[in-house]
């Protein structure tokens, strides 16, 4: 088929051109899920509101680490077998992986639902923000099953070469979002309530146009076929391991994003919660271009791992090495150079959160230039089945280093010690993480050609 061809015979440089474009508008709209909400609410409703749903965020982190556990597990094993020519094994993986983003998605709705006031409570809800944060939850819990489902199939789409088809998705249903939006919140004078709802409509058509390729669209290089939908224990465990790594960073996340905001609740109060909510979304704008570097590499060196061409991966490597140094590069600038513009996109009322946000992102990102080969480090190791360093890359950051600096750093130097616990964990985490790169850079062939799976 011409998808696997290229996969294995294009120009590397072009091909990762022609992937990360559609990857790049892909993911950008797609963060505009959350960013959207935020800038709508902060603007339209209240800095309090603002803080209340950014309460969810680690909630939301929850949602999608289940979402990229199944997802990016089913999508790496896809293109494994597709470099291996064994279409049959592909198909088979997708079908136990839409079992499982069934079964899973109904079990977290569940759990989420039964221990939502703890959970808030945890994450660092008060009685100010509370009634928004809950309003906002009692609604996205009821789009779980199509976050997941959507998600995890869209990123599977991409994974069989589909790059195009992927990208439309995610433009289909942010449309739908940002389109609801403004109807919801302001039209309808619906509030948070409005933009939870807004969300869960456009997760339920990205659920339902991934759904239509995998059935029926002429493009789709694999098929959802009904005899596959069953649980292959044998791929429930590959799946689960590739996965592993990307579900450990999101709930890592989650976690951070719940101790962060009960520490800025002590040291800068509710705005300060907000002003994180903001600085995060700022960060994923800024991100979203290394993430789509990693899915574009992510296809070329699955088909090529299983095709055992140790050259075009490490093609394929170097190319994103360089371009997400340049990105972070490039970012980190911008950032410093305008952080008061950008924080005012999502509130312009409050000028103590206007202050608490622009000196916090400064801080934030002093270690941004370094940031980007750490992402496409551990997307590497994922893709190559090395799940045992994809999760140790990824933890060393978000769990080793910078859950004790939050705990230590805002004691002496309260809420900046907070700011300045990231920069220092991604200085840490980086140096830790390029020597891992260099060893697996230098073993690669001896790892390819055995197809050695092994977990450090």
């Amino acid at each position: 088929m011409k998808n696997t061809e290229e996969l294995k015979e294009a120009h590397v440089g072009r091909l990762m051109l022609k992937y990360f474009i559609p990857a790049f508008i892909g993911v950008f709209v797609n963060a505009l899920y959350n960013i959207v909400d935020r800038i709508f609410i902060g603007q339209g409703v209240s800095a309090e509101a603002l803080s209340g749903i950014s309460v969810i965020f680690p909630v939301m982190l929850i949602m999608m680490a289940f979402g990229m556990l199944i997802g990016i597990g089913t999508g790496v094993y896809v293109s494994i077998n597709l470099g291996k020519t064994d279409l049959g094994r592909a198909e088979q993986t997708l079908g136990t992986g839409f079992a499982l983003m069934l079964v899973v998605s109904l079990i977290i709705m569940l759990v989420i639902y039964v221990l939502k006031v703890p959970i808030l409570r945890s994450f660092g809800s008060t009685e100010e923000t509370f009634q928004y944060a809950n309003d906002y939850l009692n609604i996205i819990i009821a789009g779980i099953p199509f976050m997941v489902i959507g998600f995890s199939l869209n990123n599977v789409i991409r994974s069989e070469g589909n790059a195009k088809v992927a990208m439309i998705s995610m433009i289909l249903s942010s449309v739908v979002n940002i389109i609801l939006d403004p109807i919801f919140i302001f039209g309808l004078k619906m509030g948070v309530k409005g933009a939870a709802y807004a969300t869960v409509i456009s997760m339920f058509v990205l659920m339902m146009w991934v759904l239509y390729h995998f059935l029926k669209s002429k493009r789709a290089v694999i098929k959802l076929r009904k005899r596959n939908i069953r649980f292959d224990w044998d791929i429930v465990m590959e799946i689960l391991a590739i996965g592993m790594a990307p579900f450990s960073m999101q709930i890592a996340g989650s976690f951070v994003q719940g101790l962060l905001n009960k520490k800025l609740i002590v040291f800068g109060g509710d705005l300060a919660v907000g002003a994180m909510g903001i600085i995060n979304s700022v960060m994923t704008l800024f991100i979203m271009a290394i993430v789509a570097l990693n899915m574009a590499s992510q296809p070329i060196i699955g088909f090529n791992y299983g095709a055992k061409s140790v050259d075009r991966i490490r093609q394929t490597l170097r190319i994103s090495l360089i371009a997400a140094t340049a990105i972070a590069v490039v970012s980190f600038v911008l950032i410093e150079i305008f952080p008061g513009a950008i924080i005012k996109v999502f509130n312009s009322d409050s000028q103590v959160l206007f202050d608490i946000a622009t000196h916090g992102l400064r801080l934030v990102i002093l270690a941004f230039p370094i940031i980007g080969f750490q992402v496409v480090a551990s997307n590497f190791f994922q893709a190559i089945g090395k799940a045992g360093l994809s999760i140790f890359a990824t933890l060393i950051r978000q769990v080793i280093c910078l859950i004790p600096l939050l705990y230590i750093l805002p004691t002496f130097l309260e809420i900046d010690g907070i700011w300045l616990s990231y920069p220092i964990a991604d200085t840490i985490s980086a140096m830790v993480v390029g020597f891992l790169l260099y060893r697996e850079w230098q073993r690669l062939p001896l790892i390819v050609h055995n197809h050695e799976l092994e977990e450090v």
